[in-house]
């Protein structure tokens, strides 16, 4: 029985080629498409869940101040983790980790290593979480010199040799002895670094002699994460109110601290923040309706037909064929369809799967032995032949021969009311894609031609070691001389992204109770004038002695301080009593997410982070003599840079990711939907076929003849943009709510999608008007 199946399924899709060809286009491309989404999707949902303790594992947050001027750090103080774990009986466990930015180079015998990414970790991290430790000790910290390495750095390192014992310098000033290798870190962790070193290590640099305290008492820096894991049963609420009593009893003041799942770290901002979820959510919808489009061309293709096979289902069912039968029969060329689709759209995947990669930012692999990527495809494939071949195999299946013989069947207007309603739904999606498209591309357009406050053109920036800040007047006087440099200045941290931040200041006429956070950049007297920021009143930075005792704010921080009149007015930032000499105009130095937040400028001629300034035409000239310069200082390490326009454009990649990802699902869903038009177009001049003889031999123009056939279709797209158009403002409205600073969304947005569809309508319709209309009305007429 399978085998009669399975020949009457070959033989009917072989037959009718043309049709069988769109069919499998569409599904082929949309399966393709639809899969390398999920994929992206279910690996997006996965990040940390490897870990066995993931469901009891939460990151602290810290929030501080209150009302509009709030904000959530993603750290908190070394000693929070500390008195959590002693003094909250919920909590099991606690650990911390820091960055290790005061170390880079790393030596082994002649072999030296740049390494940024490296950490100082707990002992409880090789507890707490499941990477997995491939040699060493279950501790491998028994000392503060140890380290621990990944795979990858092993290898590096000391090629096939076993790593356990070797003893790497790090920066030519102190030994760390290998104790310990992980397997790299999974892609889908959110902690993931080459050199782990331990707490103990950072903890020597702080003896609590002088201003620094020890890392255990020091309750002001918020640069650790603490993870804590909590005991079964345990209150997040609760845990999150007694951290912050904890802490307002050792440092007064209005901070308190929230814990977020290990889960939802890569999905979530700090500040609960879902727009990263809510592109996961968007990705998935979008690949459902990709696959949808797909299953409406075969079942509309399928319905259409139906009445041209009628003839041979009558007979079927004539000579004993049951429903069942009939029904199983067509159930099985969906199948087979679906079989073919699904080889060509593996073949798809595969072939484009590192292109996806790179547009994607992913690193995913595509692999036939991976169970959870079966798990996607089978469930695409499945749902969608489900959707799609069902209702096609029950309309076919349970007409009435003898009506069918005498050629009297008709399927109703409810069949014809339904292909049309798909066909909407088809455009619907498709215009919505295409509004979401044309949106987000003028968001980011928008975002790299607003006026930032600063000029970031042809200005590059790197970190200065201690060889060159020890030398600093040399330096600067010697780049002031190459040729290409327009201007020089330092201060302590890139230009592009939130800097220091603190609650620590004091003004004249400040209210009782009042504070306010706000971010402290030190820079020297060229800062303002390279970047061509405009002073709203009051004067830059002279370069003199006395500029050590004063401070420019910006508009926002004299607003959010409430200082009238600033200039001349006292303002002490950190334990500094300086004097306000100038005002300058907003600027915006973080993502166009946020809002601009108040900033203190105080004078510091020497500093971290260098800014040179080009003409732009002699850009590679100015960065030759930068590095001739590096070469002088800093041999040993290797020179590296960055163009503050880059960095810009850096805070926004994912957004740059979604606008191209968005493109293609649009070309995608518009290329599905037109192969349906274009079978239904082909569908509708073949049953058309006498009738359109007939008109031309009574009169009918040619474009009579196009008018007649592609009229119906054309008001369906009509009808697809009134409802898309509402759906498209309403999400992209949506999306736009993810940014303080946007566009508006104009109408002609929705004119411009609306004239690509009907353009792209007409077109596609329009081939198979055009031949229908220009056929001989004679040849036509004659045929049966």
């Amino acid at each position: 029985m399978f085998r009669n199946y399975f020949i009457t399924a070959f033989r009917n899709l072989w037959k009718n080629k043309f049709y069988s060809s769109i069919n499998i286009t569409g599904l082929s491309v949309g399966l393709a498409v639809g899969i390398m989404i999920l994929l992206w999707v279910q690996d997006e949902l996965s990040y940390n869940s490897f870990h066995r303790k993931a469901d009891h594992i939460y990151k602290i947050n810290s929030h501080l101040g209150t009302g509009t001027g709030e904000q959530v750090w993603e750290g908190a103080p070394s000693p929070v983790a500390l008195f959590s774990k002693k003094e909250i009986p919920e909590v099991a466990d606690a650990m911390r980790l820091r960055g290790n930015y005061e170390r880079s180079l790393y030596t082994y015998g002649s072999h030296k290593f740049i390494m940024h990414n490296t950490a100082y970790v707990d002992h409880s991290f090789f507890t707490l979480f499941d990477f997995k430790l491939i040699k060493g000790s279950k501790n491998p910290f028994d000392d503060a010199n140890s380290v621990v390495i990944t795979e990858t750095t092993a290898k590096q390192f000391f090629g096939n040799d076993d790593p356990i014992g070797k003893v790497i310098v790090a920066d030519n000033l102190e030994n760390f002895t290998v104790k310990g290798v992980l397997q790299d870190f999974p892609q889908q962790s959110t902690i993931s670094y080459s050199m782990l070193f331990p707490m103990e290590n950072y903890a020597k640099k702080f003896t609590g002699n002088g201003n620094w305290k020890t890392i255990d008492e020091d309750l002001g820096n918020y640069a650790y994460e603490i993870y804590l894991q909590l005991n079964d049963g345990a209150s997040v609420k609760i845990v999150e109110k007694k951290i912050t009593q904890l802490f307002n009893e050792k440092h007064p003041g209005d901070t308190r601290y929230t814990l977020q799942p290990l889960k939802d770290l890569h999905l979530y901002a700090a500040d609960g923040n879902a727009g990263a979820m809510q592109t996961v959510r968007t990705f998935l919808i979008v690949a459902i309706l990709i696959l949808f489009i797909a299953c409406i061309n075969y079942v509309n293709l399928s319905t259409a037909r139906s009445m041209l096979r009628s003839k041979e289902v009558s007979v079927r069912k004539i000579i004993g064929a049951g429903k069942r039968q009939l029904f199983m029969q067509f159930i099985f060329e969906s199948a087979l369809l679906f079989a073919i689709g699904s080889l060509a759209a593996l073949l798809v995947v595969k072939l484009l799967f590192p292109f996806y990669n790179e547009i994607s930012g992913k690193n995913l692999l595509f692999s036939f032995t991976d169970l959870n990527m079966w798990f996607v495809i089978l469930g695409a494939i499945t749902g969608s032949l489900l959707v799609a071949s069902i209702y096609p195999a029950l309309l076919l299946s349970s007409f009435k021969p003898i009506q069918a013989l005498k050629g009297k069947l008709s399927f109703g207007a409810g069949n014809t009311q339904f292909r049309k309603v798909l066909v909407v739904t088809q455009f619907v999606f498709s215009i919505a894609l295409i509004i979401a498209t044309i949106v987000i591309s003028l968001q980011l357009k928008y975002i790299k031609e607003k006026n930032l406050g600063y000029d970031r053109e042809h200005v590059f920036s790197f970190n200065i070691r201690q060889e060159m800040y020890d030398h600093f007047s040399a330096v600067r006087n010697e780049l002031m001389k190459s040729s290409g440099i327009k201007g020089v200045s330092v201060a302590d941290a890139n230009i592009v992204g939130v800097n220091n931040t603190t609650g620590d200041t004091d003004w004249e006429g400040k209210p009782e109770n009042a504070t306010f956070l706000i971010h402290g950049n030190a820079i020297d007297e060229n800062y303002i004038p390279l970047f061509k920021m405009q002073l709203a009143e009051g004067k830059n930075f002279t370069g003199s002695k006395s500029d050590s005792a004063h401070v420019i704010l910006n508009e926002a921080a004299v607003q959010e301080s409430g200082i009238k009149d600033p200039v001349g007015k006292r303002f002490t930032l950190w334990s500094t009593n300086g004097t306000i000499i100038g005002v300058v105009k907003n600027y915006n130095y973080a993502s166009l997410k946020q809002k601009i937040e108040p900033v203190a400028f105080y004078f510091q001629p020497a500093n971290w982070r260098m800014f040179i300034k080009t003409n732009g035409r002699d850009a590679n000239k100015a960065i030759a003599s930068v590095q001739q310069i590096w070469n002088k200082y800093s041999p040993d390490y290797p020179f590296t840079y960055s163009f503050v326009d880059e960095d810009y454009d850096a805070l926004y990649k994912t957004e740059q990711r979604t606008g191209v990802l968005f493109n293609i699902f649009a070309v995608v869903a518009i290329l599905i939907s037109c192969l349906g038009l274009f079978g239904l177009a082909a569908f509708t001049a073949q049953v058309k076929t006498k009738e359109i003889g007939i008109r031309k031999v009574l009169g009918a123009t040619v474009a009579n003849i196009m008018q007649l056939l592609a009229k119906d279709f054309i008001s369906l797209v009509f009808i697809s943009l009134v409802i898309a158009i509402p759906i498209g403002w309403w999400a992209m409205n949506s999306w736009l709510q993810d940014f303080v600073y946007r566009i508006s969304i104009s109408w002609w947005v929705f004119l411009v999608a609306g004239m690509m569809a009907i353009m792209i309508t007409v077109i596609t319709v329009g081939m198979h008007a055009l031949k229908a209309a220009l056929a001989n009305p004679v040849k036509s007429l004659k045929e049966e």
